[in-house]
């Protein structure tokens, strides 16, 4: 090898990039229903994202230092940091990528996610 050599890492290609992130557990957000709420922990947060109508990655977010309240925004995708991104998708592994308020917000990594469940309605007549 010479000394003039590079080496890039693999997640740092396209090919790579696309291979890493397949073999990531995930979710494309535009999959769910409307109102289906995603609880995401990061390494340094729990956020609460609530799909809306409409597609395009609509959502109400609340977590993290940049959304301590709940409030509108556009979930871009998922990256592992650099100048990738997997549109619409939350990644294991990945920092999410949120622009609310003329604002770009990158969360830490993903450590988990889960759908959250309702709680069953019971009704007696």
């Amino acid at each position: 090898m010479s000394s003039n050599t590079i080496q890039v890492p693999q997640r740092c290609t396209l090919d790579g990039f696309a291979r890493e992130v397949a073999a990531t557990e995930g979710v494309n957000i535009n999959d769910l229903e409307p109102l289906t709420t995603l609880l995401v922990h990061t390494m340094n947060s729990l956020y609460r994202i609530i799909t809306l109508q409409g597609g395009r990655s609509r959502v109400m977010v609340q977590g993290g230092q940049f959304f301590p309240d709940l409030v509108e925004a556009h979930l871009a995708g998922s990256t592992f940091g650099g100048s990738f991104l997997k549109m619409h998708w939350v990644g294991v592994g990945l920092h999410m990528e949120f622009n609310s308020g003329g604002e770009r917000i990158v969360t830490s990594p993903v450590r988990s996610f889960r759908i959250e469940q309702d709680a069953p309605v019971h009704s007696t007549h």
